[in-house]
């Protein structure tokens, strides 16, 4: 079981990353009181499986000690339970910001005499929060989608669709339009066309007689480094920018041939480098 404690500043973005923890499959709890968390685990140890990743939020909300929190995360050691704790946290000048444009109130607002007050007040009752925190991600510079990279960067699992973007490879026909979904998109129309050779035209992209026809051009090797040199740099840095998925579409004149072959040897170049990837042929089925 994978237990993670999401807490911090007021502000800070910790609704936000519990969002992004649910799309990483965490089943996610806002605002659960300290003496109801072993009580959760103890769910989820029991169960089959349909708990096997929680996320609670916690915060100054649920009161004004964490001694409650402390004895909580005493009884998942002793249940043996293993829970790590997220800390938000953010400039106070941009907390202030945040909330001037939400509107909304600071929850210990009504106990001091400002804004600025409220925030350092919260600050010093979770300073031993903060000290027991295993992992601290200031989101003052963080935009939404590297927050969701950096989420997805400490609590995704290796190899699996949480843990890395998923690409998705189509071929396509250039006379039947370029799919509206695409994020990349290559033309291999220079590649010498299999169309014009009576007995493979009737074959397709994935039939051996035209993957070596197409494959037999020096170009095709060329085209194909180059492209994978290309995308060896691009696929990672949109995955820590945060993008869950990108569309590679490949193109030629019916998406019968040539953009069938290179689209799934491009796809398998991507799968063996360690990233998801489904692959279809838009246009297979068209004349």
């Amino acid at each position: 079981m994978e237990f993670v404690i999401i807490t911090g500043v007021s502000g800070a973005g910790k609704s936000k990353a519990a969002s992004f923890m649910e799309d990483m499959n965490f089943f996610c709890v806002d605002n659960l009181p300290a003496p109801l968390i072993p009580k959760f685990a103890e769910l989820g140890m029991a169960g089959t499986g349909e708990y096997d990743r929680v996320a609670l939020v916690t915060d100054i909300r649920s009161g004004t000690s964490f001694e409650g929190l402390f004895h909580a995360l005493d009884s998942l050691e002793k249940m043996k339970c293993p829970c790590r704790i997220l800390f938000m946290e953010a400039d106070p000048k941009v907390i202030i910001q945040r909330y001037k444009e939400s509107r909304r109130s600071h929850p210990l607002e009504g106990s001091a005499t400002s804004l600025e007050a409220a925030l350092a007040m919260e600050w010093r009752m979770l300073a031993p929060v903060r000290e027991r925190a295993d992992y601290i991600v200031n989101t003052t510079n963080l935009s939404t989608a590297k927050l969701k990279g950096e989420l997805r960067r400490l609590f995704g699992r290796p190899g699996g669709a949480d843990g890395r973007m998923d690409v998705k490879v189509i071929s396509f026909g250039f006379k039947h339009g370029i799919p509206m979904e695409s994020d990349l998109v290559l033309d291999v129309r220079f590649l010498p066309n299999p169309f014009y050779v009576a007995e493979l035209r009737t074959h397709t992209g994935l039939d051996a007689p035209v993957r070596d026809y197409v494959f037999a051009s020096p170009a095709t090797g060329e085209f194909l480094q180059r492209t994978w040199n290309l995308l060896s740099w691009l696929l990672p840095r949109y995955e820590e920018e945060g993008k869950t998925a990108l569309v590679l579409s490949v193109g030629c004149t019916g998406g019968h041939h040539r953009s069938v072959a290179i689209a799934h040897a491009l796809a398998e170049d991507i799968r063996a480098a360690g990233w998801t990837v489904n692959e279809s042929h838009r246009d297979l089925g068209r004349s």
